[in-house]
């Protein structure tokens, strides 16, 4: 599905099949996406932890800050969450789906067939519509979950670094933290060499709400290339996956997830670039040194 409306998710709540996973989480503020579930949330979500249950610190992509979890991991937590086979499954935040779309991307990239759809415009939209919140949280039984046995694709930091310049390598972080201007949780300012800067908040409108597909076509028209595959990443692999959401809904070819992103790879010694510019990919072989952008 990708999206869905807040009027569709509105007429839906009384769909058996029907699971929303409440998945707001703030960088540097421990515990306060539950507490803002606690104080408010859409009625019958569950509360989705990204630091527990979508990762995994000793998974796919450390030692970055949110590698994946083993594959039957995941589906273990998923299914003691009441999330089975035949459920639509419902991801928002507060943030313009910046966080909800790691947990679409994860249960899309292993086939989940129930369906599974970031709410457009997240909690703020369904507020902003007059629909109420709740205080209750919802116990379900648990379920059978049938999904596939491994993570694809996605690509570790040595083959990355390998393929630098012949991948398009799209930043997902601001343009600050690409620039290396500001960089508030990872070792080393600035961005890997040869990344192109594509910040998630530009595939939505003021309001967090995803442009619509000719928009979204032409933001990614001046950033991907006909010839080469995409990799995506960001600073812990949670953001990237908004960016794979915008390229879904422009009928884009789905693109392959760095899934340690910024801080793996500047926690292993990796030379990083900073500016404006991508930065020449050839520093990526030279040691652990920052390197400005030509």
């Amino acid at each position: 599905m990708g999206l869905i409306s807040v009027p569709n998710l509105a007429a839906r709540l009384n769909d058996a099949q029907l699971r929303i996973a409440d998945v707001r989480w703030y960088l540097n503020k421990p515990g306060a996406g539950r507490a803002a579930y606690d104080a408010g949330h859409i009625p019958g979500a569950i509360f989705v932890d990204l630091d527990d249950v979508l990762s995994d610190l000793n998974g796919y992509g450390a030692p970055g800050r949110h590698p994946l979890p083993m594959v039957d991991d995941f589906r273990m937590r998923m299914e003691e969450l009441g999330i089975g086979s035949d459920s639509l499954v419902v991801a928002y935040d507060d943030m313009g789906g910046v966080v909800a779309a790691r947990l679409w991307w994860m249960l899309d990239n292993l086939g989940h067939r129930g369906g599974v759809a970031v709410l457009d415009g997240g909690i703020i939209a369904w507020v902003e519509h007059g629909l109420p919140l709740s205080t209750d949280e919802p116990h379900y039984d648990r379920a059978h979950l049938e999904l596939a046995d491994q993570w694809t694709n996605v690509i570790a930091r040595d083959e990355l670094a390998a393929r630098l310049g012949s991948v398009t390598l799209l930043d997902a972080r601001a343009g600050e933290r690409y620039r290396g201007e500001v960089e508030p949780i990872d070792p080393i300012p600035g961005h890997i060499p040869s990344a192109i800067s594509a910040p998630t908040m530009d595939n939505v409108d003021g309001a967090g709400y995803f442009l619509d597909q000719p928009a979204l076509i032409a933001r990614f028209a001046g950033l991907v290339a006909d010839d080469r595959p995409t990799v995506n990443y960001c600073g812990s692999g949670t953001n990237a996956c908004h960016n794979a959401l915008a390229m879904r809904l422009a009928g884009l070819p789905d693109p392959i997830l760095y899934v340690g992103s910024y801080s793996d790879w500047s926690r292993s010694g990796m030379p990083v670039a900073t500016g404006p510019e991508p930065g020449d990919r050839s520093i990526a072989g030279s040691g652990g040194t920052a390197a400005p952008a030509p």
